[in-house]
């Protein structure tokens, strides 16, 4: 896929810096070095801090975190949708209160569009609904419906702002999403209708908030061969490498999920011969890396002994080793699966790979 910001290699693994950097203390040149193609940050956060005018002054998102290379922002929904207590949804938007300081916020379509113009991200996501799990079919299709009235607005003030002279990144593109929960026959309708709009990427939301894999891999069955071929499909938020393998067979192009820093903030790595708890035990006196044959920073250099000591003692490096560990697994893994495509072998890739990762701890 090409960029204004350069070109993105399908299938791709987003890494995810909600507020502009990966949390455990990753900053951009390790991105760069552990071969990120696209950061994630988020809408909501950068508009509650530090604000997205103030981002805008700073040159961008790009230039405000020293990133050149792809970023997609999502545009707020889920995060709003999660302040359960905080909002109340209306045709106009949602108002809610921030989760920050408690300030009344309105977000809608439109002031989603211009928040992330502000941040000039590579792509942006339309404003949605992320219905709860589970809903009635009542409700389910009442929202569906009102996530595509909101997708007409967010294109069409999206031109507008790409249009105007003090716009930073006028080639911002657009990604709609498909939403409908479990009920196939809504997802499809919104599938088809949504496809006719010719919009840069589609994505499918709502799902990893409850359902079952074998229901989520069921709904990208149906769902995504509504979906234009000629355009990337993005999961959001999935999920782990066992999710990532069995949604890239249906067709998934692009990925994002905190899973690989979230885990490794808890000392939890990712391997080829399954996941491994660093606290244990058993590592106490380990002198290998964390993946024998590894080329990430942390393998590189520190034995699992010496990782466990730090994060028993509480030091960052520890996270920040295996957050790095953990991220440089996914975005490998996501090269492997390119060159298995291209070389034709991907069912094969795909059966060995899972036996490894669901091998027993060792």
């Amino acid at each position: 896929m090409t960029t204004v910001h350069g070109v993105i290699q399908t299938p791709v693994f987003m890494n995810v810096g909600t507020a502009a950097a990966v949390k455990g203390a990753v900053s951009t040149e390790d991105l760069e070095r552990i071969g990120t193609q696209v950061e994630l940050s988020n809408t909501y956060h950068l508009h509650v801090r530090p604000g997205d005018e103030i981002v805008k002054q700073m040159g961008g998102l790009h230039k405000f975190m020293s990133w050149k290379r792809p970023i997609l922002t999502d545009s707020g929904g889920f995060q709003v949708f999660s302040l359960t207590d905080l909002r109340k949804i209306k045709e106009e938007g949602v108002y809610f209160h921030s989760h920050v300081d408690g300030r009344k916020i309105f977000m809608g379509p439109e002031e989603s569009m211009r928040i992330q113009s502000n941040l000039a991200s590579t792509i942006a996501m339309a404003f949605d609904e992320c219905p709860p799990y589970p809903a009635t079919r009542e409700y389910m299709q009442a929202s569906v419906d009102r996530t595509g009235r909101w997708l007409l607005r967010c294109r069409e003030e999206l031109v507008r702002l790409n249009r105007l002279p003090d716009t930073i990144n006028p080639n911002q593109m657009l990604f709609g999403i498909n939403q409908g929960g479990t009920f196939s026959d809504i997802r499809i309708e919104h599938a088809k209708r949504i496809a006719e709009m010719d919009l840069d990427g589609y994505a499918l939301g709502g799902l990893a908030v409850g359902e079952t894999h074998e229901e989520m891999y069921h709904i990208l069955d149906v769902t995504v061969p509504y979906l234009p071929e000629d355009k990337p499909v993005y999961l959001m938020g999935v999920g782990t490498p066992a999710n990532i393998l069995e949604a890239v067979d249906r067709g998934v192009d692009f990925f994002d999920c905190v899973y690989p820093s979230r885990n490794g903030r808890h000392g939890h790595v990712y391997t080829n011969q399954g996941k491994r708890n660093l606290f244990n035990a058993r590592y106490e006196r380990d002198e290998r890396p964390i993946e024998e044959g590894c080329g990430c920073p942390a393998c590189q250099r520190y034995s699992r002994g010496y990782i466990r000591h730090l994060l028993k003692a509480k030091e960052m490096l520890g996270m920040r080793l295996c957050v790095l560990h953990n991220l440089y697994f996914y975005n490998r893994m996501m090269e492997e699966i390119r060159l298995a495509i291209e070389e034709g072998r991907y069912s094969e890739y795909k059966k060995h790979k899972l036996a490894g990762l669901l091998s027993d701890e060792n």
